[in-house]
């Protein structure tokens, strides 16, 4: 049978089995918005686990992330450092947006942050941050998905086609289901895609080189350039490692579908584990990756830009037997799709909330709610497509650009979690948020990454000095809303969780 059966078969199998989830996860659902868009806040540790794992490596660990090795070597390990980020700061952060969240219902981050700075400016900017900058990120999926398939089926289904049929089933199923879908379908997808992209790194190793350090042997003889830093293109140098280490740990997390799931957990043990072991998975995920990469570089020299980024199914096809590439491609597919469901989930939660439900209608049953919910998810999925078919951008340059504005919300969120001293004011959130944006823009677009130092280190330095300064000379929260907030955060992390 043909590679291109086998492999788009798998696919389409893997799909209408995550429509049946969604379907299941319909009849278990209540009308209720904490059920529908938090899970009923009851996510144990492993399911936990595996949908931010998965949502974490997206279609950037199967396309972008090999295709980041192959052009500028060993380096992206150095940023690896943002996986232990990670875990750090969904132990000692995370865990106290749960205790938050549980204590005054909070829903969306948007909710916590205009809450203790009780200002509907804040919630209005947290909103447009939120969703602007993860948009970027179904642009990465879809685009991701629609080559997947039409890869898989050999150029059979164009890549609109594919982006437009898997987009379809991701909204289906969540508008079913809700994030209870979202979870089951990621749980399959977390254990799918870190085994496929293993298998297939190890297995192509062995094809072309006779084994991983064999393959390291080659490079190190062939593409020495490879091996070193900043790297064959200069890269990686120490102002990049620092801003794509912050953007790729602070950045990612504190995105609405990441804080998100902090809401969900069922309890403030379950993120110190999650904390404690997600490095685990993220780190050694780009060890086949780099495999995969630098293995490429010697096999297949020459490839440039989104090129460089459809690496690995190049030699699946090439060199890997039809059956392991078509188990593959169909991980490839869950990985994207993990992501990009979350995304949606997340866009369709906040507008939902933070614009539906606050300004324009915000006397209705759940009920009602849920289904506003579903009607924003086919608006998602219209944008989604469009964006879709935009020119496709270099896959880490989109991952970065939505981390780094998801970045300006963390002064406000310190501001939050860390009670002590002067606080930050609205108005100083505001400020430092539209700054901070102003300052990506210009460090990003127009003058890229000044002095060397990436251009969401310049922004979130600019954002933090506008917030104090600002804060210095305006009002604070209230009294009662300070000690409230903060008082929960001090019994929560010197009392019972409980």
């Amino acid at each position: 049978m043909e590679t291109w059966v086998i492999a788009t078969s798998l696919i389409f199998l893997y799909l209408v089995f995550t429509l049946v989830l969604g379907v299941v996860a319909n009849r278990m659902m209540t009308v209720d918005m904490e059920d529908f868009l938090l899970y009923g806040r009851r996510a144990g540790f492993i399911v936990l686990y595996l949908t931010v794992v998965a949502s974490f490596h997206s279609v950037f660990a199967f396309l972008g992330s090999g295709g980041f090795f192959y052009t500028h070597g060993v380096g992206f390990w150095a940023a690896g450092t943002w996986t232990l980020l990670v875990g750090a700061i969904t132990y000692v952060i995370g865990t106290r947006i749960w205790a938050l969240g549980k204590a005054f219902g909070y829903i969306t981050p948007a909710d916590m942050l205009a809450d203790f700075y009780e200002s509907e400016a804040v919630r209005i900017a947290v909103a447009v941050v939120s969703v602007v900058f993860t948009i970027l990120y179904i642009q990465a999926q879809a685009q991701g998905l629609g080559y997947i398939i039409n890869v898989a089926s050999d150029g059979r289904i164009g890549l609109e086609l594919g982006t437009l049929i898997l987009l379809v089933v991701a909204a289906i199923y969540l508008m079913a289901g809700g994030l209870r879908a979202v979870y089951w379908t990621d749980v399959l997808q977390g254990i799918w895609m870190y085994l496929a992209i293993w298998v297939g790194a190890l297995v192509l190793s062995y094809e072309l080189f006779g084994g991983p350090l064999e393959l390291w042997r080659a490079v190190s003889e062939q593409r020495p350039d490879l091996l070193s830093l900043p790297g064959p293109k200069g890269f990686f140098t120490p102002g990049m490692w620092i801003g794509m280490t912050i953007t790729l740990s602070f950045g990612v997390v504190f995105q609405p579908h990441m804080m998100i799931r902090y809401y969900t957990a069922v309890d403030g043990k379950t993120l110190k584990l999650l904390g404690a072991t997600t490095p685990i998975y993220l780190m050694t995920l780009f060890i086949p990756a780099a495999l995969i990469g630098l293995g490429g570089a010697i096999v297949m020299p020459g490839l440039e830009g989104p090129a460089a980024d459809r690496i690995f199914p190049e030699l699946l096809f090439a060199y890997a037997p039809p059956w392991l590439t078509g188990i593959i491609l169909a991980g490839a597919t869950a990985a994207a799709m993990s992501t990009l469901d979350s995304i949606l989930h997340a866009n369709m939660t906040v507008l939902t909330r933070d614009v539906y439900q606050r300004y324009i209608n915000p006397n209705e049953s759940q009920a009602h709610y849920v289904w506003v919910g579903r009607g924003i998810v086919l608006g998602l999925l219209v944008v989604g497509y469009y964006l879709s078919v935009l020119t496709l951008d270099f896959l880490v340059v989109l991952v970065t650009l939505s981390g780094a504005g998801a970045l300006q919300l963390m002064p406000a969120i310190i501001g939050v979690c860390f009670p002590g001293g002067r606080t930050l004011t609205r108005a100083g959130v505001v400020a430092g948020i539209s700054a901070g944006l102003v300052a990506l823009y210009v460090t990003l677009v127009l003058l890229p990454h000044p002095l060397g130092l990436h251009g969401a280190v310049w922004s979130l330095l600019i954002n933090t000095m506008v917030a104090i300064s600002v804060s210095v000379v305006t009002p604070s929260p209230s009294k009662e809303t300070i000690e409230r907030v903060h008082g929960e955060l001090e019994r929560f992390v010197y009392g019972t969780e409980e």
